[in-house]
């Protein structure tokens, strides 16, 4: 059966050339187009499409307020359309918190230049989302509107002034920006003849970890901010971040992720040194490997890889310099960036956790992680962060 695709944009032409290139795929029908907001809404509610692709600047309303209001009344994957700038990448992290589900760049002239590989990147979003939407009920709650006045300390969060020296102080959330809940999808009831459901791990035992490494990439936003904002101030680790995302996009989301966190959040730089309680997201387009030392080093992106930065690339080197005392994460993502990183990590005695199918948007990388037999342990998204903060000493 074809995927059914809405297309959202006010561009004729954008409209016209992203139908053209869908049709081009005999599996993808788009059964409708919409030039604004509020008729992407009457229109998905109509049609009931599988996905739907949605700018951002609109007329009558914005792509974000209409994500909102289609996770509200009908649930369904959104592929949102990016430019790529500082402020492209700020209006993508709050689709992506509206419920977005992935985004694309827009670029218009990768369109008229490579068209085969527009169009292979394009259609192999639309069935992956495609995907997800038949694997779950996309029940998506709705944004929470502004944060609260006081926001409770994370689950293992010091009391005030028993942080150890020099670990950051808790800010109170009067100082942090207020930003909407992520969307949460509930997974739906499985069919007889699906796999069954996952068991989960129980507790992890505690150990004292020289790094924590997260590698996630479709959905690994949203999931980022969900484990990282239930760590403390104090937290004894250093943290390391691996996110698959443009260049222009990483520093506005390590600049989102430290404004929401207790612990600290920034673009990782080379020379960047590493220390508990840090957080250092590997920059787009490059790669990041630590040392044994606790250095950072940030190489020039090979275009032999696909992925820009890579989970496997910086998973590898910390089994190089820290042996059994990594603690490695594999969040939401499709394919299987960080398998044969965790792979290296494991034989050297680290740890591995993979996220549960129920709770992913993808289950592809956690998926990668688990049928290679890697997985020491496996949990739903909403216990990762609190499980970190028990497990490290």
């Amino acid at each position: 059966m074809a995927v059914k695709v809405l297309v959202v944009d006010d561009s004729g032409f954008f409209r016209r050339r992203v139908s053209e290139i869908l049709a081009s795929d005999s599996t993808i029908q788009v059964v409708g187009t919409a030039t604004n907001g509020r008729d992407a809404i009457d229109q998905a509610i109509a049609l009931k499409p599988d996905v739907i692709t949605m700018d951002y600047e609109m007329p009558m309303m914005d792509g974000i307020t209409a994500v909102r209001h289609i996770m509200q009344r009908c649930p369904t994957p959104v592929l949102m359309f990016s430019s790529l700038t500082h402020e492209g990448a700020r209006v993508t992290l709050d689709a992506l918190d509206a419920g977005a589900t992935d985004f694309l760049p827009k670029n218009f002239e990768d369109i008229s230049r490579n068209p085969d590989k527009v169009r292979q990147m394009l259609c192999e979003k639309i069935h992956t989302l495609a995907r997800s939407n038949r694997r779950s009920s996309f029940a998506a709650a709705a944004p929470a509107p502004a944060a609260p006045a006081a926001r409770p300390a994370p689950v293992g969060a010091a009391p005030a002034g028993a942080a150890p020296a020099g670990a950051r102080p808790a800010r109170d959330s009067a100082t942090r920006s207020a930003a909407p809940a992520p969307a949460v999808r509930s997974p739906a009831p499985r069919a007889g003849n699906d796999a069954p459901a996952q068991a989960l791990s129980p507790p992890p035992k505690r150990k004292s970890y020289k790094l924590v490494a997260i590698g996630t990439s479709t959905g690994g936003p949203v999931a980022l901010q969900r484990v990282l904002t239930q760590l403390p101030a104090n937290f004894p680790a250093p943290i390391v971040l691996v996110q698959h995302m443009p260049a222009a996009f990483t520093k506005a989301f390590a600049e989102r992720l430290d404004k929401l966190c207790q612990i600290q959040v920034k673009e990782a730089e080379d020379g960047d040194v590493l220390r508990p309680g840090l957080a250092l997201l590997a920059p787009g387009g490059k790669q990041m490997m630590v040392d044994a030392r606790g250095t950072v080093k940030i190489l020039p992106g090979d275009e032999r890889l696909n992925y820009k930065p890579c989970v496997d690339i910086t998973f590898g080197s910390a089994a190089k310099s820290y042996g059994d005392k990594v603690l490695a994460v594999v969040l939401t993502g499709m394919g299987a960036d960080g398998r044969e990183g965790a792979r290296l990590l494991k034989q050297g005695g680290s740890q591995i956790w993979a996220q549960d199918e129920a709770s992913c948007v993808i289950y592809g990388m956690p998926m990668a992680i688990v049928k290679a037999n890697l997985a020491d342990a496996i949990y739903s998204l909403d216990d990762i962060g609190r499980h970190l903060t028990e497990a490290c000493v």
